[in-house]
């Protein structure tokens, strides 16, 4: 519990392609209003250099969609733990971290 209440105390990083993803869909507004509000108060990464050298390394090493290796690659060069209920998409990526949060 001590690990989630990091989570929910800190300023959530996302990936910019993750408030991307989160915004795109079609939703109510109130949810859409929710969502927005937690990424305008989130630190969004956007693509340095160093995520797209990842990203790249991350794709010619193993089969991977380009938003999760792009997602993958943020968390690796900023030493984060990723936080995904979809771990399956991230679990060869050597040296990440990952958290299911439906899992605690």
């Amino acid at each position: 519990m001590a690990l989630l209440n990091n989570i929910v105390d800190d300023i959530p990083n996302v990936s910019i392609i993750t408030k991307i993803e989160v915004l795109r869909f079609d939703t109510s507004e109130k949810t859409y209003k929710i969502l927005s509000d937690f990424m305008d108060n989130s630190l969004v990464h956007n693509l340095s250099d160093n995520v797209v050298n990842e990203t790249i390394l991350l794709g010619k090493n193993r089969k991977i969609k380009l938003p999760d290796a792009i997602i993958g690659a943020t968390a690796l060069v900023n030493d984060f733990t990723l936080v995904t209920r979809n771990i399956s998409d991230f679990k060869n990526i050597s040296g990440l971290r990952t958290l299911n949060p439906y899992d605690i």
